[in-house]
């Protein structure tokens, strides 16, 4: 028999109470929000329950979300993946944009060492017990995170861009 989404939410709800809150279902998987301080003992449930057996961390990524509350301003999102029933799950857990720490996922995957790494390299979310936590792109001199939605797209200074030449024409360039 298939894992039914509402197994995996009622085991959770039980084991968790509304420190995992916000579930939907979005195409094929499950998604859900977790509180960052209990990530680590959700995922290891996820993983260690013979019944849930999310056995597979398929990724995890930063979201840097500029016009949230600060207190959800970042979050970092986990898929895992259920390999005997073919269930993938997805959840975020939301920090504060003056405490970005959440506790590592490398205790329970391995391979969340690069994926930690390439999430603080680019939005500087740290891991708490990771244990080797640097850069992995970019140089470590750098002192700002690229992909946080901090900077303009463009450089409103330079003079050497026209917008006629690239197709956009403003109203003024009418008159």
């Amino acid at each position: 028999m298939a894992l039914e989404t509402t197994v995996i939410q009622d085991k959770l709800t039980e084991k968790f109470g509304e420190k995992v809150t916000g579930f939907i279902q979005q195409k094929d998987i499950l998604s859900f929000e977790v509180e960052s301080n209990t990530m680590a003992e959700v995922m290891g449930f996820l993983k260690n329950d013979p019944v849930l057996r999310f056995n597979f961390l398929t990724d995890i990524c930063g979201i840097h979300y500029p016009d949230n509350a600060t207190e959800r301003q970042f979050a970092v999102a986990y898929h895992m993946h259920n390999w005997m029933d073919n269930v993938r799950i997805r959840f975020k857990c939301f920090l504060s944009a003056d405490n970005l720490e959440i506790d590592s996922a490398t205790g329970l995957f391995l391979g969340a060492n690069w994926q930690e790494r390439e999430t603080y390299d680019f939005y500087g979310i740290i891991f708490k017990g990771h244990p080797q936590l640097k850069r992995i792109l970019n140089m470590d001199e750098m002192t700002s995170f690229p992909m946080r939605k901090e900077f303009p797209l463009e450089d409103g200074g330079r003079t050497d861009k026209d917008d006629r030449f690239f197709g956009r024409i403003t109203d003024n360039a009418h008159n």
